[in-house]
């Protein structure tokens, strides 16, 4: 008989076993525990897949009570189904759900590991055996497997779902051997406002120890050729910037620091890793560019790309930028269209990587329906712009997915493994797909990898027969494609741009930023990166963070504006002007260290009182001054002040910095006046002459009367 103990802990589990939690995205289910603490977590999977019936399959990991009493009576076992997955739908069921429904309703009675009790707080390692042969399985693909704890082989206290997948030499059909490419992003925040200044410090930390940045550095050592590197220029800008001394922002006051060691150490082994493998790069500081051609500032990604083509050999040389990968994946055909048209110089977007959501397959008709249902599409397809025909890859979501586990997922690095290798499996064998077709897997844009799980997928897609990598620049469109339903950009992607409010700000800094460069004859601004990093994708979500950088840059451009400027002038220093006509001269400084070109132009604010419009050029060598002489007429005979608007131009025509207001008095004095003051002058001017020649008459008689008195003595 079953004793009062016995019995009542069989009741207690059976009342108190809960329902398992949800799937971590990406891998398989995390294990699922009761409200008594019973945590299992799988370690190992030997070998990756089954080759032979035979084939030995070793299954290990750990069982940890982390309730307060002991568990008596609990076995450590295997759950299976003989019946291969039948189309990656059905994968994303079981991994996904966790209920009892659907799990594999098989239990091994041979892969199995009895713990007689467990003390709280302990753990239990175990290592199961098994074969196809004894699961029954016959054909290549991928199979359901759980491992479960249940106590008194009645109550489910964990469980942990994953893939078995059987790929035996002599399979008929044999699988076919798709084209994979790995694109991994090395893409950060823009981190600078202007050239010269941080916002933050946060750089150095991601550069070192278990830093994001230092972390895909560790990624790219170890990364084999064929992984595709997508790269910002705009983040190596700024680890560039840290190799010398630099200033950081913090809060009102700016810090001096002198240059990073660890800036130099990572640049050095992104270098060295990258120099064997493809990298594309992207515009620079990866603007948003969906954004930019909704709310017309087309010029922007054209200078992105032309900046990236200069910026691109602080990566390493003939970086090309002519693939382009949107901010989530999405974009819709007016962003499309200006990255085909490109710039001046010839750097155009012929290529792009996007989300299956941004590029769904069509489905006509039923039988096409029923037929995508089941099968992968090939990545690679085409799409028409104004430029003509570009090539699209869609990169698969599970696959992508998997690289980026749920954080806290327990042995998030083997249940990755195992479902990558299911998934691609699956794929492989899929009914009716007799040809090669290109996969594309591609994280998050700012993902934070585990380099392990990282490294490990990667070595493992290196040994998996039905698995061929390849860099990204290698895939074609194949000449038979999939029917998509074309561009789809929802509501919800247009509500996720950088919105007017945001980039209105923006615009007037780039279009006063420009000036600078016009009156220096310079086709671009020395401030075009630093407006570019404003337009940046990742500010999506985070725009308070991007109108304190849009400030910061907003002030260096006004810094720069005043370098040149209009002196001794203003309402506080009013000009005289005598007479009807006449000129006041005006003088322009230029702090900058190279010479200048630009209009001057004046105009009367009182015409009625003063009559002035003149626009006259003035060219002005660095750190020198230039005067130009503004004549002026007086209208009016009763005089007074008048004020006169002095503003800078560019030589096209367009405003430079604040106009300047002058004021000038006039005398009052007309022609008849200064008649007769001039005739007053001839009179007063006749009667001196006049006494001159008297007195010197006199002396003429003084001389001749003594000159008579010295004869008659």
């Amino acid at each position: 008989m079953i004793g009062k103990a016995t019995l009542l802990a069989v009741l207690s589990a059976a009342l108190l076993a809960p329902c398992t939690v949800a799937a971590a995205p990406g891998a398989a289910a995390a294990s699922t525990a009761t409200r008594q603490g019973v945590d299992l977590t799988l370690t190992s999977v030997t070998p990756d897949y089954a080759t032979e019936r035979a084939t030995e399959i070793k299954v290990t990991g750990t069982v940890r009570n982390g309730g307060s009493a002991p568990l008596p009576g609990l076995r450590v076992r295997v759950r299976y189904s003989s019946q291969r997955f039948t189309d990656r739908a059905a994968m994303s069921t079981f991994a996904g759900d966790t209920t009892t429904a659907t799990q594999p309703s098989n239990v091994s009675t041979q892969s199995s590991m009895v713990i007689p009790e467990m003390a709280a707080g302990s753990s239990v390692p175990f290592e199961l055996t098994m074969s196809p042969a004894q699961f029954g399985l016959t054909s290549f693909g991928a199979y359901p497997l759980a491992v479960e704890v249940v106590q008194w082989d009645a109550v489910q206290l964990a469980s942990q779902r994953t893939f078995l997948t059987y790929a035996p030499a002599t399979a008929q059909p044999q699988p076919v051997r798709n084209r994979l490419s790995f694109v991994l992003p090395v893409i950060d925040q823009p981190r600078r406002a202007d050239d010269g200044t941080f916002v933050d410090d946060k750089l150095g930390a991601a550069l070192t120890g278990k830093g994001r940045l230092a972390d895909l550095a560790r990624i790219a050592e170890i990364a084999p050729e064929s992984v595709t590197w997508v790269v910002d220029p705009a983040l190596f800008d700024d680890v560039e910037a840290m190799t010398k001394p630099f200033r950081v922002k913090d809060g009102d006051k700016t810090d001096e620091r002198p240059a990073e060691p660890a800036a130099s150490q990572w640049l050095t082994s992104m270098r060295a890793a990258l120099a064997d493998n493809a990298v594309i790069a992207t515009p620079y500081a990866d603007p948003d560019v969906t954004a930019l051609a909704h709310r017309g500032l087309d010029r922007l990604p054209a200078r992105a790309l032309e900046l990236t083509r200069q910026k691109s050999s602080l990566i390493k040389n003939d970086v090309p930028a002519t693939t382009y990968w949107p901010v989530g994946g999405v974009l819709d055909a007016d962003a499309l269209d200006l990255l085909a048209v490109g710039t001046a110089g010839g750097t155009r977007v012929d290529k792009v990587l996007l989300d299956p959501a941004s590029l769904p397959t069509a489905q006509d008709t039923a039988a096409a329906a029923a037929t995508l249902a089941t099968a992968t599409p090939d990545a690679a397809t085409t799409l028409d712009t104004v430029m003509g025909p570009v090539t699209a890859l869609v990169a698969d979501a599970e696959l992508s997915r998997v690289l980026e586990p749920a954080p806290g997922t327990r042995g998030a690095t083997l249940l990755s493994k195992q479902r990558f290798i299911a998934e691609t499996a699956t794929i492989s064998a899929e009914p009716g797909q007799t040809r090669a077709r290109s996969l594309v897997v591609a994280p998050s844009r700012r993902w934070n990898p585990s380099p392990t799980i990282v490294s490990t997928l990667l070595k493992t897609a290196g040994t998996l027969p039905w698995l061929s990598l390849t860099p990204l620049d290698a895939l074609k469109a194949p000449g038979s494609q999939v029917p998509r339903a074309g561009l789809t950009y929802s509501d919800k992607d247009r509500k996720q741009e950088l919105s007017g409010k945001y980039l209105e700000p923006v615009r007037e800094v780039a279009a006063q930023a420009e000036l600078t460069a016009r009156i220096t004859g310079q086709q671009q601004s020395s401030f075009d990166a630093a407006v570019l990093r404003l337009t940046s994708s990742a500010w999506r979500g985070n725009t308070k963070a991007g109108r304190a950088v849009v400030e910061e840059v907003s002030d260096a451009v006004e810094s720069r504006t005043r370098l040149v400027s209009i002196t001794g002038a203003g309402p506080d220093r009013p000009r005289t002007l005598a007479g009807s006509d006449g000129e006041v001269p005006i003088s322009v400084r230029n702090e900058l260290a190279t010479p200048v070109s630009l209009l001057v132009q004046a105009k009367s604010d009182d015409p009625d009182l003063l009559e002035s419009d003149f626009r006259h050029p003035l060219q002005i060598d660095g750190e020198q001054s230039g005067t130009v002489q503004i004549p002026m007429t007086v209208t009016s005979p009763g005089g007074g002040d008048a004020s006169l608007t002095v503003q800078l131009m560019t030589l096209d025509g367009r405003p430079y910095g604040e106009p300047v207001k002058l004021i000038v008095r006039t005398t009052g004095y007309t022609g008849i006046a200064l008649v007769i003051v001039g005739g007053a002058l001839t009179v007063m001017l006749a009667a001196v002459v006049t006494r001159i020649l008297r007195r010197r008459s006199q002396r003429r008689g003084a001389r001749a009367a003594r000159t008579r008195e010295s004869e008659t003595v």
